[in-house]
């Protein structure tokens, strides 16, 4: 993954039912295949879509500017399974919200995470889990945008929360607790405390966020991170330690002992969370926009 000084912009790619809401046309062409569903879609091309799962981030990223040279600091790229026929319908509601989006990668069915890459992605975005597995193979940062009903936060602080292990950080402490159960788990982290875990599929995510941030007072961020996770003591010293190593801030961190993530994400008021986990999405589904990342070891079967 290219870093955010390199790009001189967060690149975030996205898929169009990641996007707006396309449920209907979708069981149109799980039910009656391509040529119904892409006559639907010509048919109702001026028909504006409903905003998907992730509108509200994309929205909130698209408002991020510099606040020296008021320049945007995020590019967002419609990367989709849709044809440049099909696709318009999604262009002329990217247009109707008046939404900053003017790259778009059609591929008529293909699989199009190569373009992943050769946009310079920091993130990727999409409902279809073989394309974002694809996309953390090649090295970028990228989840399953799960299904929500939960509402828009009104706020304009764009506010991100990721869980730690196989997220964040590493696997290596996961595996541990898979195969060796919590006993072992705490006494490696107890053990390994001042060894600092190695970087997951979104560090590098984390990490222009913070460049960003850094533009900006910090009492008077418009970005709010938090790390949200099923670690308690004594396990919070080496996600700390490990943090601080990195030279990331990460502005709010819960450490929640197996507790329901979700009513803290409600709290919290995320426009989006980050887990590797499908127990822990499923639940936070139903409080905020949420993203499963298929990697790890919990994801291998």
């Amino acid at each position: 993954m290219k870093s955010l000084k390199s790009t001189g912009k967060l690149i975030v790619g996205i898929s169009s039912r990641a996007l707006f809401d396309l449920s209907e046309s979708h069981q149109i062409f799980e039910n009656d295949g391509i040529e119904t569903y892409s006559k639907y879609q010509i048919d109702h091309e001026n028909v504006t879509l409903k905003p998907g799962p992730a509108f509200s981030l994309v929205k909130k990223l698209l408002s991020l500017v510099d606040p020296k040279t008021n320049e945007s600091l995020v590019e967002v790229i419609l990367v989709s399974r849709n044809s440049a026929d099909t696709g318009l319908r999604i262009f002329n509601s990217i247009q109707e919200y008046q939404l900053n989006i003017t790259k778009a990668a059609f591929t008529k069915g293909e699989s199009p995470y190569h373009y992943i890459s050769a946009f310079s992605s920091h993130l990727f975005l999409s409902a279809n889990t073989e394309d974002v597995r694809n996309a953390l193979q090649a090295g970028c940062a990228a989840a399953t945008i799960l299904p929500t009903y939960a509402s828009m936060n009104s706020h304009e602080q764009l506010r991100i929360a990721f869980d730690g292990d196989a997220v964040i950080f590493s696997d290596e402490s996961e595996r541990i607790y898979q195969q060796g159960g919590l006993e072992a788990f705490t006494a490696n982290e107890k053990a390994e405390a001042k060894k600092p875990l190695s970087g997951g599929p979104f560090k590098g995510f984390l990490t222009a966020l913070q460049t960003i941030q850094s533009k900006f007072p910090a009492e008077n961020s418009p970005i709010r991170t938090a790390l949200i996770t099923a670690r308690s003591a004594p396990a919070h010293e080496r996600v700390i330690l490990t943090l601080r190593a990195w030279n990331i801030r990460i502005d709010e961190a819960l450490f929640l002992g197996g507790l329901d993530k979700g009513e803290f994400l409600k709290a919290f008021e995320a426009d989006i969370f980050f887990d590797d986990q499908q127990g822990h999405c499923q639940s936070a589904s139903q409080h905020v926009a949420t993203g499963h990342v298929p990697h790890g070891i919990i994801n291998e079967s």
